[in-house]
C-alpha cells in the first residue's frame, strides 16, 4: 500500500502499520509515532512525537507516556496539545487521534 497518509482511512493506516516496512509517505511525524506505535514500537514512536512541536505531536506524546503509565509526564503533554487528559482504552484513544489526524490533512 502506497497511498499518501492524506487518502488513508485508519483500518489501512492500521494494515499499513501491520505490514509495510515504513510509513505512508509524507506521513506527519505524530502519524509516524501512532504508525509505530501500532507496530509496538514505543521507542521509535516516542521518537517521532518529539520531532513534532505542535499540537498533534505533544497530543501522541501525551498518549505514549499515559501508555507508559507515566500519567504526571501524560498530564504536561496533554496541557501542551489542549487536550483533556484522556480515560478510557489506550488503543481507543489512540484510534480516535489517529481518525483526526488522518481526517485533517496537511494541516500546518
Amino acid at each position: 500500500m502506497n497511498l499518501p497518509h492524506s487518502r488513508l482511512t485508519v483500518e489501512e493506516f492500521q494494515r499499513s502499520a501491520r505490514a509495510d516496512p515504513a510509513p505512508p509517505p509524507a506521513c506527519s511525524p505524530a502519524l509516524r509515532a501512532l504508525w509505530h506505535d501500532l507496530r509496538g514500537e514505543w521507542d521509535r514512536a516516542h521518537a517521532c512525537a518529539q520531532d513534532d512541536a505542535g499540537r498533534d505531536g505533544a497530543w501522541v506524546h501525551a498518549s505514549l507516556h499515559r501508555k507508559e503509565g507515566d500519567l504526571g509526564n501524560a498530564g504536561y503533554w496533554y496541557a501542551r496539545a489542549r487536550r483533556p487528559l484522556a480515560e478510557g482504552e489506550l488503543d481507543r484513544e489512540r484510534d480516535a487521534i489517529l481518525a483526526e489526524l488522518l481526517a485533517a490533512g496537511d494541516r500546518p
